[in-house]
């Protein structure tokens, strides 16, 4: 597959895109699904939950940290994760702006 063209499009364009890969993978979403219903999480208890090595979980952590929507805390050899409010909101908005701005005409 060829180089990824990314400075064709918008900023706003290339960071939907990013965030749209983040979560189009199914273990990331579990791992959201889950993390969202508790008030805190620690990496441990996801690879109990989600059935995925703890290497892997981490991986996935990572590329969700990367778009912001964990918060995270050390408590002595672990870290504790938490959805980033603020950000989820915001990602909303994004996703709400992005699919309600349609040509209702069309077709």
């Amino acid at each position: 597959m060829g180089l990824t063209k990314t400075y064709m499009f918008t900023t706003k364009q290339n960071d939907l895109a990013k965030i749209a890969k983040v979560l189009a993978h199914p273990a990331r979403v579990a791992i959201l699904e889950y993390i969202s219903k508790q008030d805190a999480c620690i990496c441990t208890d996801l690879v109990d939950i989600i059935g995925l090595s703890q290497p892997t979980i981490s991986q996935h952590l990572n590329e969700i940290k990367k778009i912001g929507l964990l918060k995270g805390t050390f408590e002595g050899k672990n870290l504790c994760y938490c959805i980033d409010q603020e950000r989820w909101e915001e990602l909303q908005q994004t996703f709400h702006l992005f699919f309600s701005n349609i040509n209702r005409n069309c077709c």
